[in-house]
């Protein structure tokens, strides 16, 4: 197994300065979106010559800005960011800066053209980003494992995984790479942040304590970052958790039908709030995680993390953290299937299930409406949402691509019999009618 970081130069990591904001969520936003807490990946003529190695691009896009968006699936920074789109920052190289990442980059999505940051970024392909910005600085773009397997999914519970095995407990960088048991075929969508307030436990399976501020700094684990790193960013990662305790979810834009969403209400409360919470002022969640016997949805991702990941996580300092009532440490747990998360903002979230596999609320209602082989603009604009079905509009396709076509283009084909993509499972509201599903679906833009 290769180190995908081992040809970046030695940097030093840069340390967020005090804010003017008082307030620890203040404080939070600004570390957020203002600091490199990894040193850059590729130097600063990677990202302007990406275009080079565009499969049938003889030139230099006019609009080349909103084209590397198109292609790699990123979004306009909705604060200052050096002229990057999110997820993109200017990191330092020991020979001068460069361009590195930042937690929006999976965190950071559009939805009718506006970007959030604690979106899910449902359109990005990671593996294209990598692969191409690699060949730009005149590097192997081999990666160590598939860190995208179809577009507006991850493999970051893989790069959890891989990134670890690289650390003794302490988070020096060990001599050679430990296999945790990497899988590479889990198909990850990437929930809201803003459902953290809700939540006491975190990750699709719920594994993880919400309270713990470690959890979030892993993806600080590039090689040549030194475990000093991580404790002086401690501090700038309890106020980012601030920060994103304090999200809320963008309101439905658009008109509702209010008399059918509260028929919609009482449906839900009758087949859904026992998972998935009830809302208003007074609201409840439950926090619970369902079997997997019982959800049915596709298993991988709950294989995707194995028992030897789990204790080397829980021995590390990651899972040393100080839990602050009577026992030290913050251990990943194992439990028996996936958390029903909270649905704040659940239309502004599309795909669904734990794998993007469901591209609208009506499929997610509707077991035997699911497409099984379709694609999208990968686009997020008003002509891209579905308002009916609410999620996103796709093209369901007769066969797969062929093994001809570049892959950045089978990527945006969500083909649901490969591993880790079913679109199984979740059958709760197969037995209400058309009409009880349509006024659940109202109900839910509501949230």
């Amino acid at each position: 197994m290769r180190h995908v970081f081992a040809v970046v130069l030695l940097s030093a990591t840069v340390t967020p300065s005090p804010a003017a904001d008082p307030t620890p969520a203040g404080r939070g936003y600004k570390a957020l979106t203002e600091t490199a807490f990894i040193p850059a990946f590729w130097s600063t003529k990677a990202l302007p010559n990406a275009w080079r190695h565009w499969d049938g691009v003889a030139e230099k896009p006019a609009d080349y800005d909103a084209a590397v968006r198109d292609r790699y699936g990123l979004h306009p920074a909705p604060y200052p960011n050096g002229g990057l789109p999110m997820g993109l920052r200017a990191a330092n190289l020991v020979l001068g800066r460069g361009v590195g990442l930042d937690c929006m980059l999976c965190h950071g999505g559009s939805v009718l053209g506006t970007s959030y940051v604690g979106l899910g970024n449902s359109t990005l392909d990671v593996q294209a980003l990598f692969e191409d910005l690699a060949k730009a600085d005149g590097r192997d773009p081999k990666l160590p494992f598939t860190f995208a397997n179809v577009r507006g999914t991850n493999e970051a519970d893989g790069f959890g995984v891989y990134l670890l095995g690289l650390r003794n407990p302490d988070l020096s960088v060990r001599g050679d790479w430990k296999d945790l048991g990497l899988h590479d075929d889990t198909c990850a969508d990437v929930p809201a942040w803003w459902l953290l307030r809700k939540k006491k436990t975190i990750y699709h399976t719920g594994a993880t304590d919400a309270r713990s501020v470690r959890t979030l700094m892993q993806f600080m684990m590039h090689p040549l970052n030194p475990p000093e790193a991580f404790h002086k960013a401690e501090p700038a990662f309890r106020d980012v958790q601030q920060y994103l305790l304090s999200l809320e979810p963008p309101k439905y834009p658009f008109p509702v039908d209010r008399a059918k969403a509260a028929r919609g209400k009482e449906l839900f409360a009758d087949n859904c709030a026992k998972c998935h919470g009830t809302y208003g002022e007074e609201w409840t969640y439950p926090n619970r995680v369902i079997p997997l016997d019982e959800i049915g949805t596709d298993p991988k991702r709950h294989a995707g993390i194995e028992v030897a990941y789990g204790a080397a996580y829980s021995e590390s300092w990651f899972g040393k953290e100080r839990a602050g009532w009577f026992v030290d440490g913050k251990a990943l747990r194992w439990t028996a299937g996936y958390q029903a998360p909270p649905l704040d903002g659940v239309w502004a979230t599309a795909p669904y299930l734990h794998n993007g596999s469901v591209p609208t609320l009506d499929g997610v209602l509707n077991s035997k409406a699911r497409p099984k082989l379709f694609t999208r603009s990968y686009r997020t604009g008003e002509a891209d949402y579905d308002k009916e079905r609410v999620g996103w509009k796709v093209t369901e396709l007769r066969e797969p691509p062929s093994e001809k076509v570049p892959a950045v283009e089978r990527r945006k084909v969500y083909d649901t019999s490969k591993p880790g993509r079913g679109n199984g499972g979740h059958t709760y509201g197969d037995h209400l009618t058309d009409a009880e599903r349509a006024a659940v679906v109202e109900y839910l833009k509501t949230l």
